[in-house]
């Protein structure tokens, strides 16, 4: 495929600066692009690999110029070039379609148009699977689960019984979803376990990672919220609910009953005790830990986590106890000297 500058500024809505009839035959990262792709610089501290790359254009904001080489400018150049790799890379993984014949199906099962069920899946009784929805290989659909339209399962994902998953959701190998809450009482050191009997929901346009745990709720229900992406590795304990258009990344660990507001972003390997809330629109950074509840609107880091200004300063006194440790040692010798000539005088 081959299309010319000016071409691709109007699927972007973007402006061109230079020569607008130069021909782009594939896109790719600023780094590793090719003669005749085209790429994108999003944030402007990389503004010096603009002439270093082999792109023939760049997508950018108008905060990140300076190149003899044409350029699109255009307000989100990220966004922007998701729709580029959309058109010179359209997605070919070519997704099975059909009921396969090892399939176990249960009893009133039903299925919308277009549903996809790939080899050797269970598929338990009462099940509903809206139109389009797509199985792969090896999964495991529990009883009275009901699935909305357009769902994408990957390979040997696990949903157990009673959960309810929205319209074009993705989910990836691994991931079980429904599991038992942790939850035990333990007498004379014994510990018995407390029935899980809530369910899980998943709301619509959400994404989970492979190998990702969400338990079900005690009571009532887990919630993922609309808009919701959750990187692999992550555990969301019983009864926590996520709010929409959340980002939850890698290796995040959040207890149970935990209140994740909209919009939040948790940094990767955060771990967040149960039973707090951490308001809209706030973020927490990689490692942190957060043992009490976070205000809308907030960054926190550090363990335990604190006002995101607060932990830098401390880290920044940190680096300085080596000095300060050697000050104290100098200004007790003198000290001891003064001392010293007080007690002999």
């Amino acid at each position: 495929m081959k299309k010319t500058l000016n071409e691709i500024a109007k699927l972007i809505d973007g402006q061109v600066i230079g020569n607008g009839d130069t021909l782009i035959t594939g896109a790719s990262g600023i780094r590793d692009a090719a003669e005749g792709d085209i790429t994108f610089l999003a944030n402007s501290k990389y503004s010096s690999l603009m002439d270093k790359t082999r792109a023939a254009a760049i997508i950018t904001s108008s905060d990140a110029q300076g190149t003899a080489k044409p350029i699109i400018i255009t307000q989100n150049p990220s966004l922007a070039f998701v729709k580029i790799i959309s058109m010179f890379t359209p997605d070919d993984a070519g997704h099975p379609s059909g009921i396969d014949y090892t399939a176990v199906m249960g009893k009133n099962v039903s299925l919308g148009k277009d549903v996809t069920i790939g080899a050797y899946s269970v598929i338990g009784d009462n099940v509903t699977l809206g139109d389009n929805v797509i199985i792969y290989a090896g999964c495991y659909i529990g009883h009275h689960t009901k699935i909305g339209s357009q769902t994408l399962i990957y390979p040997h994902v696990s949903i157990r019984e009673r959960i309810s998953i929205g319209s074009r959701v993705i989910i990836h190998s691994g991931a079980v979803i429904g599991s038992d809450g942790f939850g035990f009482a333990t007498i004379k050191g014994a510990h018995h376990k407390i029935p899980q009997v809530g369910i899980v929901q998943i709301n619509d346009d959400v994404e989970i990672g492979a190998n990702v745990t969400i338990d079900r709720a005690r009571f009532d229900k887990t919630v993922i919220g609309r808009g919701t992406k959750i990187d692999n590795l992550v555990q969301i304990g019983h009864n926590v609910i996520i709010g929409e258009n959340s980002l939850i990344v890698a290796q995040v660990g959040i207890a149970g009953s935990a209140i994740i507001g909209n919009n939040v972003t948790l940094g990767g390997q955060a771990g967040l005790v149960g039973h707090i809330t951490i308001g809209d629109n706030a973020i927490v950074t990689a490692q942190s830990g957060v043992a009490k509840s976070v205000p809308p609107d907030t960054m926190v880091s550090g363990y335990p986590a604190r006002p995101f200004m607060t932990t830098q300063r401390v880290n920044a006194s940190l680096q300085n106890l080596p000095k300060l440790f050697n000050l104290v040692k100098e200004l007790k010798k003198r000290i001891q000297e003064l001392e010293a000539r007080l007690k002999d005088k």
